[in-house]
């Protein structure tokens, strides 16, 4: 049975070991939401902080707030059009090139 719709995919189904996501509701700027993050970030060591090799990660960190100039920018020089809405996924991609090649062809 193939569950696929839209985007997903189930067989890129995998398990993480971690999320953390806290949010500032009505906009303004919090030290308290910074501070927060950060701790549960730190509590993530085999993550983001520190790897398994206890030298690197693997690209955790915050999202602070969504860049909408830069990313309105972006978009239009791919001649896209953003609505008042939109989303932003984020997507890292394999080294090898032929493999992120591919990987952009599913997207």
């Amino acid at each position: 049975m193939n569950n696929s719709q839209g985007l997903y995919r189930p067989e890129f189904e995998k398990d993480n070991c971690g999320f953390g996501l806290i949010a500032q509701m009505d906009d303004q700027p919090s030290h308290w939401l910074v501070d927060t993050a950060i701790a549960a970030l730190a509590r993530l060591t085999h993550r983001g902080a520190v790897a398994a090799d206890g030298k690197t990660g693997d690209g955790c960190g915050l999202l602070l707030k969504k860049p909408d100039s830069f990313l309105r920018l972006c978009a239009n020089q791919q001649d896209i059009e953003l609505g008042t809405l939109y989303a932003v996924g984020m997507v890292f991609l394999n080294r090898d090139d032929k493999l992120a090649a591919s990987a952009r062809d599913a997207l």
